[in-house]
């Protein structure tokens, strides 16, 4: 039987680090023009594009934790608890963060044997470790869209200036 480890290895990799994805882009390169001032810009009710990258990387690190053979300790109510980012190096050791905790994350599920894949993740209730990963990588999508769109807005506000 064919693994399909390495597939969603690629499919989270594509998607924060290295990929075109389906719109030709990744978390990196959205980011990587991004300074703090645009990060912590609030536009109306949505949350700000540093919020999502923190978001985004709670529940990578909470997952990745699980790989490494540790527990889930990550909580829906504490996944937008970001502490104050007040300097340009608090931002981009945020952005580090998340493609670090990515590059590791990809690795371990590309070392999953499809018996883990299969596997219960954490509680029955949670489903099977494969279901999670496809989970976070929609998870990610999702808001990675909300980082493109307010990245749009706070360009065409600041071109109206």
């Amino acid at each position: 039987m064919p693994k399909n480890n390495p597939f969603l290895a690629k499919r989270f990799s594509a998607l924060i680090l290295d990929g075109t994805w389906i719109a030709n882009t990744n978390f990196k390169q959205i980011l990587s023009d991004v300074n703090l001032e645009v990060a912590n810009k609030k536009i109306g009710s949505l949350n700000t594009i540093a919020k999502l990258t923190f978001h985004v990387n709670y529940y990578i690190e909470g997952v990745l934790k699980v790989l490494e053979g540790g527990t889930l300790d990550i909580h829906d109510k504490f996944s937008f608890d970001m502490p104050a980012l007040k300097t340009e190096k608090e931002w981009e050791s945020m952005q580090s963060k998340l493609y670090e905790n990515s590059r590791i994350f990809a690795r371990r599920v590309a070392e999953l044997s499809n018996e883990k894949l299969n596997s219960t993740f954490v509680k029955e209730e949670y489903g099977d470790y494969r279901r999670n990963i496809n989970g976070l990588i929609e998870h990610g999508y999702y808001h990675f869209g909300q980082i493109v769109l307010i990245k749009k807005l706070i360009t065409v506000d600041q071109n109206k200036k």
